[in-house]
């Protein structure tokens, strides 16, 4: 004896969501284990004296405190082609998850139409509402109207998995964005000290060449009553001019930077420029922290960690393609010869149906899809693990670089200020007739490439500030509810 056991609403409702909240194919998504040392090697004994509180907020260009590079540091945000890029790709990736999670509901349709339609005949004019015969022709009208709704029940998960691949690749693009921002933001900051440094080296040159000019009078003078030879007034000559021209190079130099800084923040050449300003020459103590904050720090870390959670979603929506597919569809509408029988209930019609599908035989195709879905994952996984690993050699490369520039920057004083003492020596010994004008040249030349060492070096540690916080992540700062 059959025995037919009502079940309420709420039990189908019930059964649905179990349906449908069955677990998803393929692997869940843990992060891949990394080896991540407890202290940087090269940190020595330099410890940073000032907080990290400009690495937090994001602004780090503050550290080197110039009003000037901080206005504009703060327009690449806004003008930098490079970053509009990718901004945009970020916005598509955005649009992409929301494609991917209106997949995961039912999808509704409304048609409507009218459909004339004739055949051959014979007989006179009739005119049966919808249908007129005439002649040797028959026309008749049809209207139709119908809502329907189709759905693919997630049973297996293969649209969730799909969506996850989205999330991932749509946080990866957002971390592709702030590193494309840090980039821009790095390469404006270097161009701009670079363009500082061009203006002391100017200013420098151009302090040195009144000297030089001075000791060509003193040269030109003595050989003209006959203390001097020719040679010390031509040596004079030549190393006057030699400097003049590393002048005009600075001043192409400075042109360039220039350019590239208009380029920087979006604008043509020929609308930007920056005046001659000093150059403070600050080099900020940069705060390093320890090397696991790193992972959370650099933007293309957490990028290539997101893409690896994208190729572990993939995997799961290859697996997913072992198990049939399920659609639900059904339809509510009218067909009625006349527009004014079109909703009567005579004239209206229903459809409800499930089908499903599955491939029995396809030669390995869905086998190869999955294989190389987790070749494609384990590549991803150590694409991962290779930028963690140069990502702390960035690190200790440039923790090594300040530590060795700062003491470079004390000899190259030294340097300097001995070798202005030396010009000033030799400079006088010669007004004396004691040394020969050629010691006085190599004084100078000496007294002028220490100068020029000297500024360049103070450019090397604040360029090299730089590259330290921009190997750190500048300030930037992964999702922590992130899995």
């Amino acid at each position: 004896m059959n025995r037919f056991i009502p079940i309420s609403r709420a039990g189908v409702a019930a059964a649905l969501t179990v349906l449908v909240g069955a677990c998803a194919a393929g692997p869940d998504y843990h992060r891949p284990p990394l080896s991540t040392p407890a202290a940087y090697k090269e940190i020595g004994d330099w410890q940073p004296a000032q907080p990290g509180d400009a690495l937090d907020r994001g602004a780090w260009w503050s550290l080197f405190d110039d009003p000037t590079l901080d206005a504009l540091a703060q327009q690449v945000v806004v003008s930098n082609q490079n970053v509009a890029a990718a901004q945009a790709a970020y916005a598509q990736a955005r649009a992409t998850v929301r494609e991917q999670r209106a997949s995961l509901f039912p999808s509704i349709d409304l048609n409507a139409g009218a459909t004339r339609s004739g055949s051959k005949s014979s007989g006179t004019v009739v005119n049966t509402g919808s249908t007129i015969t005439t002649g040797g022709s028959r026309v008749r009208t049809t209207y139709q109207a119908s809502i329907g709704a189709s759905w693919e029940p997630d049973v297996w998960g293969r649209l969730r998995r799909t969506l996850e691949n989205a999330n991932a690749s749509l946080q990866a693009s957002a971390a592709d964005l702030a590193s494309a921002t840090l980039s821009a933001q790095g390469e404006l900051v270097t161009n701009y000290l670079s363009l500082r440094e061009a203006d002391a080296e100017i200013v420098l040159l151009q302090k040195t060449l009144d000297g030089y000019r001075r000791a060509e009078t003193i040269a030109e003078n003595r050989y003209k009553v006959g203390v001097a030879p020719r040679s010390d007034m031509l040596s004079a000559q030549s190393q006057l001019y030699s400097t003049q021209a590393d002048l005009e190079g600075l001043q192409r130099t400075r042109a360039q930077l220039e350019h590239a800084i208009a380029v920087l923040l979006g604008k043509a050449p020929a609308d930007f420029s920056l005046p001659a300003a000093d150059w403070n020459g600050v080099v900020p103590q940069v705060p390093v922290g320890v090397p696991s904050t790193l992972l959370q720090r650099r933007p293309d870390i957490a990028a290539a960690e997101r893409q690896v959670a994208a190729a572990n979603a993939e995997v799961g929506i290859q697996q997913s393609a072992w198990f049939p597919s399920l659609s639900l569809s059904g339809s509510y509408g009218s067909s009625a010869s006349a527009l004014h029988d079109l909703f009567d209930a005579s004239t209206l019609v229903w459809s409800i149906g499930a089908s499903a599908a599955e491939t029995l035989l396809d030669f390995g195709a869905r086998s190869a899809r999955v294989a190389g879905a987790r070749a494609s994952y384990d590549q991803a996984v150590a694409n991962y693990r290779q930028t963690t690993l140069t990502a702390f050699q960035d690190v200790e490369d440039q923790l090594t670089a300040t530590r060795v520039l700062e003491r470079q920057y004390t000899l190259r004083q030294q340097a300097s200020t001995i070798a202005d003492e030396n010009e000033q020596v030799l400079l006088n010994q010669y007004r004396a007739g004691t040394v020969g004008f050629s010691d006085v040249v190599t004084a100078q030349a000496s007294a002028l490439s220490a100068r020029r060492a000297l500024v360049q070096a103070a450019l090397d540690r604040q360029t090299t500030a730089v590259a330290l916080i921009q190997a750190l992540g500048g300030g930037w700062q992964a999702d922590p509810e992130q899995p």
